[in-house]
């Protein structure tokens, strides 16, 4: 009920306004092109009306409705601009919703009232039908009186007021579908879609070439040298093989601890290109095992319906690994938390900390895993003012 009575003065404000501006921008049309500031003027009100709407929504309602894309200028000029604007149908259907606002929003919050006051009407009738100007209260041509009218009163004012929420309810979700239809994304963008891909593919292209030549540059430094040096003590080994049993025993020793040595180094490249927890006890355990190696105090929090994909899983797991990362290294932060949500549908997961904040959504590191994430359709927010706390957020598809 608050949703509705609040939006009435809102709407017949909105209403009045985009009106009389947009009558004002067509009428002043024929008198060069001065109407067009006044339409772009009326376009942009509309949009902030819109996005009222959709707040209203989503913090009475809980409704979601994701925002308009509108059409980006081709340059920074004046002409530009006001072109784009004017040329958005996203923009002109905010304009319809605005209009049609006023009509709906006064429907509802009228039957929702009626439904209301006829049920506490009819509940309270016996208390005060004899006070009544001709003695009692008549309806349809009947007139309510004797203890049988009064007892159906009764009982229909008791049904209207359990039928008032339900109501209530149904005159505000018809409200937030009509936002949901006219003031938020209808579907997705083409155009946007396709240049978000291209920058992504090329970062994407960019970050797999870097990884590419770390791991040849790990594998050269690290478990080739050491696979180099094995050979070459199983060399000297083999040659003393005959006149200096200890001097073999010695060798063979430390050609086995270069072994060991090896293999470890090979283990922690795998893991890092896909940790094997994460594929044997999925995102659960291999969060803990993150959340245990970071130098910080992190607490761990994941409940999931089902088990998403494991590219899905992979994205996520490097998602947290590299945020816990910035954690420890940039943040200056006393304790961090990890919370991952999974309804079957979304796999939502949050990494924040307590620190100084300041993150910068267009570094090279937060940049790369909000690669990730469009790399299998999903969204990353980076949230961190200055002096904190900060947040790094992912929407991921869990199909």
């Amino acid at each position: 009920m608050i949703y509705l009575v609040s939006g009435l003065p809102i709407t017949v404000l909105a209403f009045t306004l985009a009106v009389t501006l947009l009558a004002l921008g067509v009428g002043l049309l024929p008198l060069a092109l001065l109407g067009v500031p006044v339409l772009v003027l009326t376009l942009a009100g509309c949009g902030r009306f819109a996005a009222l709407e959709r707040s209203r929504a989503a913090l009475m309602l809980d409704v979601d409705i994701p925002a308009a894309e509108y059409r980006t200028p081709l340059s920074s000029g004046h002409w530009d601009r006001a072109r784009a604007v004017l040329s958005d149908r996203a923009r002109w259907r905010q304009v319809v919703g605005t209009v049609l606002s006023l009509p709906v929003t006064v429907a509802g919050f009228a039957l929702a009232t009626s439904v209301w006051g006829v049920g506490v009407a009819l509940l309270i009738l016996p208390a005060y039908n004899v006070d009544l100007p001709k003695g009692r209260a008549s309806a349809f041509g009947w007139d309510i009186q004797g203890v049988p009218l009064l007892s159906g009163a009764v009982v229909a004012g008791a049904v209207f007021l359990l039928a008032a929420p339900w109501a209530t309810r149904g005159c505000a979700r018809a409200q937030a579908w009509l936002s949901r239809a006219l003031f938020g994304r209808r579907g997705p963008n083409l155009a946007v879609r396709v240049g978000e891909l291209e920058r992504s593919r090329s970062r994407m292209v960019v970050a797999a070439d870097a990884d590419r030549r770390r791991l040849e540059r790990d594998l050269h430094d690290g478990a080739q040298a050491r696979l180099v040096s094995l050979a070459m003590e199983l060399g000297r080994a083999r040659s003393h093989l005959d006149d200096d049993p200890q001097a073999v025993r010695a060798l063979v020793e430390q050609a086995h601890e270069q072994a060991k040595t090896a293999l470890a180094e090979l283990r922690s490249l795998v893991r890092g290109l896909h940790p094997p927890v994460l594929a044997d006890r999925g995102l659960d355990a291999a969060l803990s095992g993150l959340a245990a190696l970071c130098p910080v105090p992190v607490t761990v929090s994941v409940q999931m319906t089902e088990r998403p994909s494991q590219t899905v899983e992979a994205v996520a797991y490097f998602i947290v690994a590299e945020a816990l990362t910035n954690v420890a290294k940039h943040s200056g932060a006393k304790s961090a938390a990890v919370t991952v949500r999974s309804d079957g549908k979304t796999l939502r997961l949050l990494v924040s900390d307590d620190g100084r904040g300041g993150a910068d959504p267009e570094g090279t590191g937060l940049a790369g895993l909000a690669d990730r994430a469009q790399a299998v359709d999903g969204r990353l927010f980076v949230r961190s003012p200055s002096g904190g706390p900060t947040e790094v957020e992912a929407e991921l598809p869990c199909g």
